[in-house]
C-alpha cells in the first residue's frame, strides 16, 4: 500500500519500512500439547508459508486440523514447540505491537457501550480522550452504527456486534490483521454482508489479513491467497493464489462468477481428501 506524506509524494523509504513490518513468515511451526490423560499430541507440525505486506491470506481445513493454534503462534498468545514466527522480520515472543486480533466471539465489553469499545483501542495507545471519541465516532459511522453509540452489546443483533468488533480492530490503523472464523456464528444473510463490508474496509487500510475460516467459499471470495492444510497433525498441503480482480464488491455477486466457480473446485478437490480423512479419524475415536 502506497503512503503519502504531507506533500502528496510516496516516500520510498517508509513505503519499505511499512511492508517490511507488515510481513508474516511462518516457518517449521510446531505445536505439542500434553492432553487432560497425559498423553503427548501434536496439533500442527512443520507448517510453512508467509503472508506478503498489504495480501490477504485465508486458511482452511478441516475441523481440528490447527488452524487457530496457528493463529495464535502469530499472535504470540501462544508459543512454539518448535519452528519461527517472525512478524516484520522480528520472532515473535509475546504480543506483538501493530497487531489486532479478531475472534469468533465478540470479545467485547459487556459492560461498556458499545462508543466505549471502540474507542478503547486509541485511548490505550494514549490517545487523548477527546481525539478517541472523535475517531471511534467516525469508524461506527464507517461500519454503519452511527446512531447506536449509548447501546450496549447485548442490546445489538450478532451481525451489529460484528460490526462493533471490526471497528475496534481497525480503529488502530493495524498493520497486521488475524481473524479467527469471525462470521463463523453468523446466519448467512449476514454474513454475507459482513464479509462485503470487511473487504470494503480492508481496501482502504489493507493491512496484511491471516484469516482462519471452515467456510471455502468465504476464504476463495475475500483472499488473495488460500492455504489448505491438512488433517491432524495439520500442515500446509498446498497454497493457490486466486487471481480476482479488485475491488471485488459484493460477495454473493462474486460467487456466481465463472473464475470463483473454477478456483473453487480446484481447492475443493484438494481439501475434500483432508475433510473427509478428519472425519473417519473422528468417527473412528468414536
Amino acid at each position: 500500500m502506497r503512503r503519502r506524506n504531507r506533500e502528496g509524494r510516496v516516500g520510498v523509504q517508509s513505503l519499505t519500512g511499512a511492508a517490511d513490518a507488515a510481513r508474516i513468515e511462518i516457518t517449521g511451526l510446531t505445536k505439542r500439547f500434553i492432553t487432560p490423560a497425559g498423553r503427548p499430541f501434536t496439533a500442527i507440525r512443520d507448517v510453512t508459508f508467509a503472508v506478503e505486506p498489504g495480501q490477504f491470506c485465508a486458511v482452511v481445513g478441516p475441523t481440528g486440523c490447527g488452524k487457530s493454534t496457528t493463529l495464535s503462534q502469530v499472535s504470540g498468545l501462544d508459543r512454539p514447540s518448535a519452528g519461527t514466527v517472525t512478524v516484520g522480520g522480528q520472532a515473535v515472543d509475546g504480543i506483538t505491537a501493530g497487531v489486532s486480533v479478531m475472534f469468533q466471539s465478540d470479545a467485547l465489553f459487556p459492560w461498556k457501550t458499545v462508543l466505549a469499545n471502540v474507542m478503547m483501542g486509541p485511548v490505550l495507545h494514549g490517545t487523548a480522550k477527546k481525539d478517541a471519541l472523535a475517531l471511534a465516532r467516525d469508524w461506527l459511522r464507517r461500519v454503519g452504527l452511527a446512531g447506536f453509540e449509548d447501546r450496549y452489546p447485548h442490546q445489538l443483533s450478532g451481525g451489529m456486534r460484528k460490526r462493533v468488533a471490526m471497528a475496534a480492530a481497525l480503529i488502530n490503523e493495524p498493520r497486521i490483521l488475524l481473524m479467527d472464523e469471525p462470521f463463523g456464528a453468523l446466519d448467512v444473510q449476514t454474513k454475507a454482508i459482513m464479509q462485503t463490508e470487511l473487504l470494503g474496509l480492508w481496501e482502504q487500510q489493507q493491512p496484511s489479513v491471516l484469516f482462519i475460516t471452515h467456510d471455502l467459499d468465504e476464504a476463495v471470495a475475500l483472499a488473495d491467497r488460500v492455504v489448505v492444510m491438512t488433517s491432524s497433525p495439520g500442515s500446509v498441503k498446498e497454497v493457490f493464489d486466486i487471481d480476482l480482480p479488485r475491488p471485488r464488491g459484493e460477495v454473493q455477486k462474486i460467487r456466481h462468477e465463472q473464475r470463483f466457480l473454477e478456483l473453487q473446485e480446484r481447492i475443493w478437490s484438494s481439501l475434500k481428501d483432508e475433510v473427509e480423512r478428519a472425519y473417519a479419524q473422528t468417527a473412528g475415536a468414536a
